[in-house]
């Protein structure tokens, strides 16, 4: 099934059942009135979404059309979008980097070295989740020199998690699948580090796409921990990557739950991020501007693309074998505060 969020002037918004096709919903009050509340009562309250779900796919319920929720064109005077993330505020938030290749360039580029553990032990961070963006709400662009980018990313919804959950076991406690922009401000990152205390002002709120969707949705291509599709991300209209999310995937997301979960449990609605989707094939592109003008710079001896500025347009969506969009897009628009 696939869920979303509606902003509905409540803080945690009104929870959809969506169509598969995206072209209609159904509110979920009757069942749980947020996806948190859906979350925490999850054996309660997944069948009866489920078959909420099965009739609106199937016509029994025609529903509400969709089709203007789904596009930035919702997009009010503040700068936000009719349809809020999945989970506006979410327990927490938790982006590894998954993805060696990724590490490496990033590395390169800020001139440090990647650590000795970085094929046995996964890189994690804990990020704010007291806000999280919506699909089409505007990236606020304080100061062009903090080098704002963008990383699309695959995450993991967790359902109650267990400390000592296993990569073996972890499989059973995700719920949920979404996209993820992970907003970056680069320029802030090495003075934070060289601290050596951690991201913090270096990361601004994440925006996650329009739609969760259950793990069944996704057929044979989620398999392993790892969501094995292309993830498109373009700059105002032009492809600057689409990299396969699996085979490059080196920590799977069983991997990254096993290792958060050594020493503390995770509550329902905790939010688990792949870091940015990357592949060492050049052919493919890439998911955020610093792999790229890291590569810019091993190729030429300098950078010629600019991080992001007012009016710049970020998209990023996948889609399925069919050409099917499995999460809608993330769409959001640069704006100088």
């Amino acid at each position: 099934m696939k869920l979303a969020t509606l902003r509905d002037g409540s803080r945690d918004g009104a929870l959809l059942v969506v169509r598969r096709d995206h072209g209609a919903y159904a509110p979920a009050r009757d069942i749980a009135r947020t996806l948190q509340d859906a979350l925490d009562r999850w054996d309660e309250c997944a069948p009866a979404l489920e078959a909420l779900s099965a009739a609106l796919n199937s016509g029994a319920t025609e529903g509400e059309p969709m089709g203007a929720l789904m596009s930035p064109a919702s997009r009010a005077q503040d700068g936000r979008g009719a349809l809020a993330a999945p989970l506006p505020r979410a327990y927490e938030w938790i982006d590894g980097s998954a993805y060696i290749h990724h590490i490496l360039l990033v590395r390169r580029a800020r001139g440090a070295e990647p650590p000795p553990t970085l094929e046995t032990e996964p890189l994690v961070y804990q990020g704010g989740s007291g806000v999280l963006l919506g699909p089409h709400d505007d990236i606020v662009s304080l100061d062009r020199d903090w080098g704002l980018d963008f990383e699309a990313e695959v995450c993991v919804v967790l359902g109650d998690t267990p400390q000592g959950t296993s990569a073996e076991r972890a499989g059973e406690h995700v719920r949920l699948l979404m996209l993820c922009n992970d907003i970056t401000l680069r320029h802030l990152i090495p003075p934070e580090l060289a601290k050596g205390f951690g991201f913090f002002t270096s990361k601004p709120a994440s925006a996650f796409s329009p739609l969760a969707v259950t793990p069944d949705e996704l057929g044979t291509a989620w398999r392993d921990g790892r969501l094995h599709l292309p993830l498109k991300t373009t700059l105002n209209g032009a492809l600057i990557g689409e990299p396969n999310a699996g085979p490059d995937m080196h920590f799977s997301f069983h991997d990254l739950v096993a290792h958060i979960a050594r020493t503390r449990s995770f509550t329902a609605g905790t939010v688990l991020g792949s870091g940015t989707v990357a592949s060492p094939d050049r052919g493919v592109g890439s998911s955020c501007l610093a792999e790229r003008r890291t590569i810019e710079i091993i190729d030429s001896g300098a950078a010629s693309s600019p991080f992001l500025c007012d009016g710049d347009r970020v998209a990023i969506e996948m889609f399925d074998s069919d050409g099917q969009s499995i999460f809608g897009a993330i769409e959001q628009r640069v704006v100088e505060a």
